[in-house]
């Protein structure tokens, strides 16, 4: 079981990056007066807020509460994702099993630690059975495009999303009642990566990735983030079952991950025509502008903590 001082010494030490964050975000504003940088900024702080509180108010509620958390995002950023993609109306009994169907039993299945079946219940059963839904209204026009979005939203807004509530399923000797621990980790690196990547970009910031995608992103941010989110990581070992060089390992992973989600999140945003995803966290878009890094990173996270740590 999660003893009391480790979430003790957690949330404070949240809290406490959280306050100073603040503190500094304030002082700017009132030392530079009108800046969109600077209120940019706190935006993003204000909202941390909310998202921490949202987590924490979850864990108090266990696996269930955790479990409905994530269910409600995925059918947030699922809103998101095909308000923004073409449908015509042989598509709405696809919709609908998306939505109603597809969404709840996948989270139903990962909340009954039905492994077996909710690692292929999208991928397989739901990628064939979307198509011939599709296919028996008859409508052909832009079939595969149509199809494929549908597809794609719910592989990366459901399927991929639901990874981070199943880590609380895996038995790991020595590890057990503490795997909201392993949530909090990955959360706490990938988008302390996105953070971080964002603060060397604006401090130091010259070469671009990937212009045509995300004028923001520059190697040095990318650089600086990772590495550092990397070490934050490996300090964070005694929250997970790792040691501090596995930790380093899998933060470093998952922390590339989160880039490379972030920059396929552009992609599909810029072939879109949007900047944000919908503008339900102010300072940070919609559901899947904060989900787009932790979409990446958390089954190849769930996976390789369940081959390597689990009995």
């Amino acid at each position: 079981m999660i003893q009391p001082q480790e979430m003790i010494w957690l949330s404070l030490g949240v809290a406490g990056v959280l306050i100073v964050a603040t503190a500094i975000g304030q002082g700017l504003a009132r030392r530079d007066g009108a800046n969109p940088v600077i209120e940019n900024l706190n935006q993003r702080i204000f909202a941390w807020w909310v998202m921490v509180g949202l987590l924490a108010i979850a864990f108090l509620f266990g696996k269930g509460g955790v479990t409905l958390l994530f269910a409600f995002a995925s059918f947030s950023a699922l809103r998101e994702f095909l308000t923004l993609t073409p449908t015509r109306r042989g598509d709405h009994w696809a919709l609908l099993a998306v939505f109603f169907i597809g969404l709840p039993v996948q989270y139903y299945l990962v909340w009954t630690d039905w492994y077996g079946l909710y690692s292929i219940f999208i991928p397989v059963y739901a990628f064939l059975i979307l198509p011939i839904i599709a296919a028996l209204s008859g409508d052909s026009t832009r079939f595969l495009e149509r199809i494929a979005f549908v597809q794609w939203g719910l592989m990366i807004c459901v399927f991929c999303v639901s990874h981070v509530p199943a880590l609380l399923s895996l038995p790991i000797l020595g590890f057990e009642g503490k795997q909201l621990l392993l949530i909090a980790y990955l959360v706490i690196v990938v988008q302390g990566s996105d953070v971080l990547q964002y603060v060397f970009g604006k401090l130091m910031g010259r070469r671009k990735v990937a212009p045509a995608l995300s004028p923001s992103k520059t190697w040095e941010g990318l650089l600086g983030g990772i590495a550092s989110a990397t070490a934050l990581g490996a300090a964070l070992w005694w929250i997970t079952p790792f040691s501090p060089l596995q930790a380093a390992g899998f933060s470093f992973v998952i922390c590339v991950m989160g880039f490379c989600g972030g920059l396929v999140m552009s992609a599909i945003k810029r072939d879109r025509g949007v900047k944000d995803w919908g503008p339900m966290i102010e300072g940070h878009g919609g559901m899947l502008d904060r989900l787009g890094s932790v979409i990446f990173a958390a089954p190849i996270f769930f996976h390789m903590t369940r081959y390597w740590f689990t009995v």
